[in-house]
């Protein structure tokens, strides 16, 4: 097992070469020190001077004189540093050094302190930029085996560990260097030399931007509480990225001494993206933590990173409830590492280990210090003084005096099986730190920065010269283009410049009242297209010399877009990519154009948080207003006009009006110098056409009959003619539908590049998609889309909004087999999987499928309650309940068919099943949808936990097992990994309402066992055996006199109450209780009925 930190002593022995340890009571007994120093009282010097020689003494006599590095082990030769801690050292370096500015005649420390964290932070900058070549790799592809080192040589800078040895990736050291690297040059330090340095860090601003979707091994470098060598998502980790995004945007690496191309830009919309994620995660530290004291720099010093007064308090609270002990925090529950149970020549856990080390995890004092810290900078001396009164009696000391703050506290293996039997009973005993130079230099230095702040000899201002926290009576007046806390009341007015493409266009409009400018009479502002300015990106951070190219091709959000850009001399609005001229038919649907102006200017109002206006650009194409498009497009027209879109307030005017207000960004990293060639960036034009020529309006019809949309053949009939007879009714054909289906066969048959009368099969069904899209035939559109393999953009950030609110995401036809994504993936996989996995039974339902992806990407973004009680988002087992709705709406009558609906139809229809339930539903319908939804009730998977500790050989249903073990020694109750096991345990069902039943079924098992604590099951429980027992015993109670019901319908059963007499309950209960009194009756303590 790779361990840096191997620092307690094994047995009594190493106590025993103590001399004074010999009168000690027990033999696990520290030694402590009589020469105690004496800080209270005395000067202002005499005070820091006590300091100095403790930071002397105890970190920097460690530092390395090469690389500026702290070791992890203070003893040894085989010295390794840690980028996490070493940092934590330099800030202590500092803090000491702003408490000696107050002095005038320092006699050098001040320098000498400065400088020590100065050589740190350059050696870490150093170590980083040797490995440039992996930040080129992972801002492409964030995966472990790209990423920086986390662990170096200290006297070197070399690696030490490959990436298969050591969980090097945690994005939480590159945040906490680019934080601390911030606030130090705020306070005057000088630690970025050169241009090169400067593109560097940029570059690891692009790698920390996707923070939000980065699986990383955390603080603690172990990564799934299992200790398993499986990364997770930590919010630790996202609120570290999220606070150095918000404190580097903008910063000036050079200081005072800095000029324009020595600024940081940071992606407004991807620091956004982990402003929500980490909202979406906490009070979690990951699907395995359900707390974890990583949490505690994440949301108080350093990094303040939480802007939500009620999360944090909840957060908090659980922290404190859950990990708090008499000898520091645990670091999160059934945490193995140094207890006297775990083996250490082990780099992983067994499965079910971790349970092992339940109620002996490590006590770290380490997590007392932080919360003295954040007691300062909330100004609560209370907490202050709590948290000195519990931190005193643990501290050690060396021989001179110096305080030492153990690295943990550990229950001896003698005592394990006593403090099993009764928790908290057994004194604990530190690590081996302060002996034989053996220092833990995290807790030295955040033991000094308290220290400092306590005594008042630094304040919170200095230590944060950024302001990262922000006192609540003070937030109105932050200052910052990043404000961390945020307007107290979000009433944004969002500025709008309507802009029509063309004069003949702007003329018809104004015909109608509205007033729009032309691309010509913005100039000389300049309006471009998102894309255009990611290419000005492309040349932010690029670096020849260390192999770095720029930001990547990602694509620029609408809070990006709403901001005017300075570029190369030339003002730039841009319109955001709803506008893009896109090739997937969902553009196509004015009705979705729409909804998504309305719910990007809901967002802007949502999440804008610069001072300055956001100013947003719509765009009016001549396609937009064609037939019946225009009204829709009028009346939105008007909204804005009137000053409220969708509940948004606005304000209409020219764009030169508008620019006085707006934020602008100068993008000094273009810079041209004589010899070089500038890039070429194409800007709106204006359609050349005759500026009193008609608008075309009457090109495109109304929406198409369901006739149209059925094809006159029979595909069946053609599959197997000759691709002669194909191409000769291909040719005859004039039917859209007939067209494709016969296309489709010719595809299939032939391949892409065979050649028809009109070119390829490919540019045919090309030409198919787009004469269907104008005469809006859905059904024919969709199925020449799937025909071409089109893939809609934004796909694969849609499905990482889902997986960030904690939830799955599954891909596969309803009924077939689906393929689970729990983190995220690049486009191109998930197109493989979408083509792969719903093309079986029907073509369009691979374009239906990432139809659905989109609008839930959006919907659980802004409404995430629509989806409480979902776990698992099963994509098409959703599609199944809405043409199960469908169907319900349609009575006797035939159904709409949803292929051939518009996308915007499409997505109302999935927001309608989202409701909640609407009554007058019958019990059948009612339990199909929630079946289909995969929707739990509330407690759910807590109380299928109850029931697995009752159930010894655990739970089976539609083959698949739940054991009892290792599950209860794996996991805990309220992780989300077991929720997702339990989820796993019911995906072979294959019915929604018998999902549903085994749902309810295992609600009324957990009641049962809870109001009978002597029951438990003896033997493993098939649920579907259960269900059928109480089937069978539903049916003769309601049998059919002439014996005509079938006996395996149980549409009569899905269809009863729950409640009630004869509710499904009442047979459900029945079954549960006579398979339970099978069984032998365990007796209880506490039953009123045992006879003593």
């Amino acid at each position: 097992m790779a361990n840096l930190d191997d620092d307690r002593t094994s047995s009594a022995h190493a106590f025993l070469k103590f001399g004074k340890c010999a009168v000690l009571c027990s033999i696990y007994e520290p030694l402590k020190s009589i020469n105690l120093p004496k800080p209270e009282g005395g000067s202002l010097w005499d005070k820091l001077d006590n300091y100095y020689r403790i930071v002397k003494s105890t970190l920097l006599l460690h530092q390395s004189p090469t690389t500026g590095l702290f070791p992890t082990k203070t003893y040894g030769d085989n010295r390794k540093a840690k980028v996490h801690d070493s940092l934590y050292c330099a800030a202590c370096a500092w803090a000491l050094a702003l408490a000696y500015r107050r002095i005038d005649d320092d006699k050098g420390r001040t320098h000498e302190l400065e400088h020590s964290a100065i050589k740190c932070m350059r050696g870490i900058l150093y170590c980083y930029m040797r490995q440039a070549d992996k930040v080129q790799q992972f801002k492409q592809d964030p995966k472990p085996s790209a990423c920086l080192h986390s662990v170096f040589s200290a006297h070197t800078g070399d690696e030490v560990f490959s990436h298969k040895e050591y969980g090097h990736l945690q994005i939480n050291a590159v945040s906490l260097f680019l934080l601390y690297l911030v606030e130090m040059i705020s306070s005057g330090l000088q630690i970025i030399y050169n241009t090169d340095e400067v593109s560097f860090i940029q570059n690891l601003v692009f790698c920390v931007e996707r923070a939000y979707r980065v699986p990383d091994f955390g603080v603690w470098e172990r990564g799934s509480k299992y200790n398993n060598g499986s990364p997770e998502l930590h919010s630790s980790s996202v609120g570290l990225a999220k606070a150095a995004l918000e404190a580097i945007n903008g910063f000036n690496l050079f200081g005072k001494q800095g000029c324009s191309w020595s600024v940081i830009f940071v992606d407004f919309d991807a620091h956004n993206r982990n402003r929500q994620t980490l909202c979406s995660l906490l009070p979690r530290e990951s699907r395995s933590h359900n707390t974890d004291a990583a949490l505690l720099p994440c949301l108080s010093y350093p990094a303040f990173a939480l802007d939500d007064d009620v999360l944090f308090s909840q957060t908090l609270d659980k922290i404190i409830r859950k990990l708090k002990g008499k000898y520091g925090f645990k670091r999160f529950l059934r945490d193995g590492y140094r207890t006297a149970l775990e083996d250490k020549t082990r780099r992983y856990y067994k499965p079910a280990e971790i349970k092992l080390f339940d109620g002996i995890e490590c006590e770290f004092p380490l997590f007392f210090i932080f919360m003295i810290i954040d007691g300062v900078f909330r100004g609560n001396p209370a907490q202050v003084k709590e948290y000195q009164d519990l931190l005193d009696p643990l501290l050690q000391h060396t021989s001179e005096g110096c305080p030492v703050v153990p690295k943990y506290y550990y229950v001896p293996a003698d005592f394990v099986d006593l403090e099993k039997k009764n928790p908290g009973s057994q004194k604990r005993f530190p690590s081996n730190s302060g002996r034989d130079g053996k220092f833990f230099l995290w807790g030295q230095a955040v033991y000094i920065i308290a220290k400092l702040l306590a005594d008042k000899l630094v304040s919170p201002k200095d230590m944060d010269p950024i302001g990262r926290y922000v006192p609540p009576q003070d937030q109105r007046n932050v200052s910052m283009r990043f404000s961390n806390q945020g307007p107290l009341e979000n009433d944004l007015v969002v500025h709008v410049a309507l802009i029509a493409e063309s004069q003949r266009l702007q003329v018809f409009l104004n015909t109608y009242g509205i007033q729009t400018q032309t691309p010509q009479q913005v100039e000389p502002i300049q309006i471009w297209a998102q894309k255009e300015l990611v290419k000005a990106y492309f040349h932010l951070g690029v670096n020849d010399k260390l192999g770095l190219s720029g930001r990547p091709d990602r694509p620029i959000g609408c809070l990006g877009t709403s901001k005017i850009y300075r570029i190369l001399g030339k003002t730039v609005v841009c319109y955001s990519i709803i506008f893009d001229l896109s090739d997937f038919y969902m553009s196509q649907d004015v009705m979705m154009l729409i909804d998504d102006i309305k719910n990007a200017l809901q967002f802007i109002k949502q999440y804008w948080k610069m001072h300055g206006r956001p100013l947003f650009v719509v765009l009016i194409r001549e396609d937009n207003i064609r037939g019946s498009r225009f009204s829709p497009i009028l009346d939105m027209l008007a909204a804005f006009r009137k000053g409220i879109v969708g509940g948004v307030k606005v304000h209409v005017d020219r764009v030169q009006t508008l620019v006085s207000g707006a934020v602008v960004e100068q993008l000094d990293f273009l810079r041209i110098t004589d010899t070089e060639e500038a890039p070429v960036f194409k800007s709106l034009e204006e359609l050349d056409l005759p500026k009193h020529s008609k608008v075309k309006r009457q090109s495109s019809t109304p929406n198409a009959s369901e006739l149209e949309q059925q094809p006159d053949v029979n595909i069946n009939d053609w599959k197997n003619k000759s691709t002669y007879e194909i191409l000769q009714k291909l040719n005859d054909c004039s039917c859209l539908a007939s067209q494709a289906l016969l296309s489709g066969v010719l595809l299939k048959r032939e391949g892409p590049n065979f050649i028809t009368k009109e070119g390829t099969i490919a540019e045919h069904i090309e030409r198919i998609y787009r004469r269907a899209g104008s005469k809006k035939l859905w059904s024919v559109v969709r199925f020449a889309a799937s025909l071409l393999g089109k893939l809609v953009d934004s796909l694969a950030p849609s499905i990482t909004n889902v997986l960030v609110q904690g939830k799955q995401v599954t891909l596969g036809a309803f009924g077939q087999e689906e393929e689970v994504i729990s983190n995220p993936l690049s486009p191109a996989v998930i197109k493989n999987i979408i083509y792969e996995k719903c093309h079986l039974q029907d073509e369009r339902e691979a374009v239906v499928q990432q139809e659905l992806v989109i609008h839930i990407g959006w919907i659980i973004s802004n409404s995430p309650e629509l989806f409480s009680g979902m776990l698992k988002i099963r994509i098409g087992w959703i599609i199944h309940a809405m043409k199960y709705e469908l169907k319900i709406r349609a009575g006797d009558m035939p159904a709409k068919d949803l292929y051939q609906m518009s996308p915007s139809e499409v997505k109302q229809l999935l927001l309608d099943i989202l409701q909640p339930q609407q009554q007058g539903r019958s019990w059948l319908n009612r339990r199909h949808r929630d079946g289909s939804l995969n929707r739990t009730p509330a407690g759910f998977y807590d109380r299928v936990w109850q029931i697995l500790e009752r159930t010894p050989n655990g739970l089976i249903v539609a083959g698949k097992f739940l054991p009892q073990q290792p599950t209860l020694s794996d996991m805990t109750m309220y992780e989300r990994n077991f929720s997702l096991l339990v989820e796993d345990m019911l995906q072979n069902i294959d019915q929604p309402e018998y999902r549903q039943i085994i749902v309810e079924l295992l609600m009324v098992i957990s009641v049962i066992l809870e109001r009978n604590p002597e029951l438990e099951f003896q033997d493993k429980v098939d649920l579907d055996k259960v269900v059928q027992e109480a089937f069978d015993d539903f049916q003769k109670d309601h049998s059919s006199p002439k014996g005509a019901e079938k006996q395996d319908d149980m549409t009569a059963f899905y269809n009863t109450h729950p409640l009630g007499k004869k509710g499904t309950c009442s047979y459900l209960s029945k079954a549960v209780i006579t398979l339970l009194l099978e069984g032998e009756v365990k007796p209880s303590n506490d039953d009123p009925c045992t006879i003593s």
